[in-house]
């Protein structure tokens, strides 16, 4: 079993019935009852409970004459996101919006949690970037029904009608594949950045060099994690816009046609 974080072990010690019977919801058994609760979930709540502060002091300070740094900050990512959209070929990106910076914010917050000392990015586990893949495939096409209606089933036949059956296989396994390449760009990514961190920090040096070479490896590794948290949020987030916008094309297509 992997080394438990500090709050994992109040979870297990005080929650461990409730980690068991939500378990037993989804016909799931934990490997050891008394300990049902694993790192990952645990920071993945976290992150969730803390975000939800953020919103409650966003929501309560929102102004138009006057906003704050903080709604300053959530705007220019609301910005950044609607350019990047649009740029993508996604029509109407407003509607979209929500889902994309719930998912960048999400992510970034917790691919940057691993930076509090005690505590470790959710993402380091496969399970949290999978969840996040099958979310978005589902997103996708159901938007991609939701503008095409069954005419979205032709995105998987090509251009040539009688090369239908073959586009049809490659479309679906590239479809498919999709949530598997996303789980392994940013579990590989987060995992392999914690690594290198670690190496930074426990890198050997001359004694007389210590106390600055700590100093500049601390530097260099919160450095390369936040700019590959930052990366790997935004590049999850960009391959989920561009399947939308490749799912949602041809209904807007014929809107404009009407």
């Amino acid at each position: 079993m992997e080394e438990q974080l500090g709050l994992t072990a109040l979870f297990n010690q005080y929650l461990a019935g409730v980690g068991n019977s939500l378990l037993n919801l989804v016909h799931l058994t934990a490997k050891d009852p008394q300990h049902p609760w694993e790192n990952w979930i645990v920071m993945e709540l976290l992150v969730v409970a803390l975000l939800m502060i953020v919103a409650a002091v966003l929501r309560s300070s929102l102004s138009v004459e006057n906003p704050g740094k903080l709604q300053h900050v959530f705007e220019m990512i609301r910005d950044f996101l609607k350019t990047s959209a649009e740029e993508a070929g996604v029509h109407h990106a407003d509607h979209y919006l929500p889902y994309f910076g719930t998912l960048f914010i999400f992510i970034l917050s917790m691919n940057l949690i691993g930076m509090v000392p005690a505590f470790e990015s959710p993402t380091q586990s496969p399970w949290v970037p999978a969840g996040l893949a099958i979310v978005t495939f589902f997103y996708y096409n159901i938007k991609g029904f939701q503008a095409n209606g069954v005419g979205y089933l032709k995105h998987f036949m090509g251009p040539v009608l009688w090369l239908a059956p073959l586009m049809v296989v490659i479309e679906l396994m590239s479809h498919f594949i999709r949530p598997l390449s996303l789980t392994v760009r940013l579990f590989g990514n987060m995992f392999a950045g914690e690594q290198i961190t670690n190496v930074f920090l426990t890198m050997p040096v001359p004694v007389w060099a210590a106390p600055l070479s700590k100093l500049v490896g601390v530097l260099i590794s919160l450095g390369l994690h936040v700019f590959v948290a930052l990366i790997q949020a935004y590049v999850f987030t960009l391959l989920t816009i561009i399947y939308v916008a490749a799912a949602t094309e041809h209904g807007h297509e014929e809107e404009l046609g009407h």
